[in-house]
């Protein structure tokens, strides 16, 4: 057993640690993460994980939505249907666990951070949860940083900074869900971190979408990258790719399906498919875009290099993706150190839900969850809602 990191302390000594859930489906849509956290004077300490994949047909409801393909009345019904998924899957997952709080992020159908008229929507009525488990559930999370002209997003920021800062050196936690999102946390020097913390563009995304398309649905995602590492990637296609002015853009800033969707995807498997290519260097290409758009973003806006990056994510199970995100980290900085979370004691697909059972955490204990400086939020803002039993 791995031992986890040391982690900083979120509430006065002496006081008793809560028993806090945190559920999270990403961008992706594959399946549920769920993780049973003890928060207190000790920190944020692991105490289960599991995971629980959607039916297909709820799935592909999921799906039609976040291409904005569902009447409102459809909609509706699924916001209740998903509510009761992750309500049953969390009473099964907990069994005879104590609990007391539940931090719910729901799934995103629509994320615009665009200024002017930012909007965020998550599916899944807290409801559910709190009539199966009885306990008060927090959700609903992006909209208060969003209203105080933020992003809405990265939200994680806060989980990596108490639990992988690291005094006199720069690391990174980046996220490789459906987007790839970093926090970079700087601790060379200063009392405090200095802290970024962005999306750097697709990570799983596109891959999962493409071997979907690809296979009419018989496979869900590149095990392994077993796909792309047969391929030839498109170094042409490649260079074109990067040139997308989201890559370019300063920080605070987040993105998503809506523009590292089917509307980029789509597109960009038409002319792989007439120039020729076969399906595995279209895998080839789409990962290597994935690996470099997070290096480019390292360098277009972090003010160094880091010296350990700490991958996360379903993406950090994907050996060849993994690799590549290496060689490309490596042409910028020769010694850099790359580990997965799952090397610290952090299963890959844990750390999104434990930092949604930490911003519950916060917002029952009426503390600000979000960090201004890296969402672009004029102000600091207590994250989310509260459903009682």
């Amino acid at each position: 057993m791995l031992k986890q990191p040391q982690v900083q302390a979120v509430s006065r000594s002496g006081s008793k640690p809560l028993f806090v859930l945190g559920i999270m489906s990403g961008t992706s849509i594959g399946s549920v993460d769920y993780a049973l956290c003890s928060i207190g004077e000790k920190g944020v300490v692991l105490k289960s994980h599991w995971q629980s994949k959607f039916p297909r047909l709820l799935q592909d409801r999921l799906q039609h939505a976040a291409q904005g393909m569902t009447s409102s009345h459809q909609l509706a019904q699924l916001h209740h249907d998903l509510g009761r998924f992750y309500a049953g899957q969390a009473a099964y997952g907990m069994g005879e666990a104590k609990l007391d709080l539940v931090g719910l992020h729901g799934q995103t159908v629509f994320h615009n951070p665009a200024q002017g008229r930012p909007a965020t929507f998550q599916l899944g009525e807290p409801a559910y949860l709190v009539e199966k488990l009885r306990v008060p559930v927090v959700s609903n999370f992006r909209a208060a940083d969003m209203a105080a002209g933020g992003q809405g997003a990265p939200l994680a920021t806060l989980f990596h900074k108490l639990v992988f800062a690291d005094r006199s050196r720069h690391v990174c936690v980046n996220n490789l869900g459906g987007i790839s999102n970093v926090t970079s946390i700087d601790w060379r020097e200063g009392r405090e971190p200095r802290i970024i913390a962005f999306d750097t563009g697709p990570a799983n995304m596109l891959i999962d979408l493409a071997i979907r398309r690809l296979t009419g649905g018989r496979k869900q995602f590149d095990e392994n990258g077993t796909w792309a590492r047969r391929g030839v990637v498109s170094e042409g296609l490649l260079g074109r790719w990067l040139q997308d002015p989201y890559f370019a853009k300063t920080p605070p800033k987040s993105t998503g399906r809506e523009l590292f969707g089917e509307s980029f995807l789509e597109p960009a498997l038409t002319e792989m498919n007439d120039l020729g290519f076969s399906k595995f260097d279209m895998l080839a290409t789409l990962t290597e875009f994935t690996a470099c758009s997070l290096a480019l973003s390292y360098r277009l806006h972090l003010k160094a290099m880091p010296h350990r990056v700490i991958l996360a994510g379903g993406g950090a199970a994907n050996s060849h993706l993994v690799a590549s995100i290496h060689k490309q980290l490596l042409r910028w900085n020769s010694n850099v150190q790359l580990e997965t979370s799952e090397q610290l004691g952090w299963p890959i697909q844990s750390i999104e839900p434990a930092a949604f059972a930490l911003l519950a955490y916060y917002r029952l204990r009426r503390m600000a969850g979000n960090i201004p400086s890296t969402t672009g939020a004029k102000r600091s803002a207590l994250l989310g809602q509260i459903t009682e039993p």
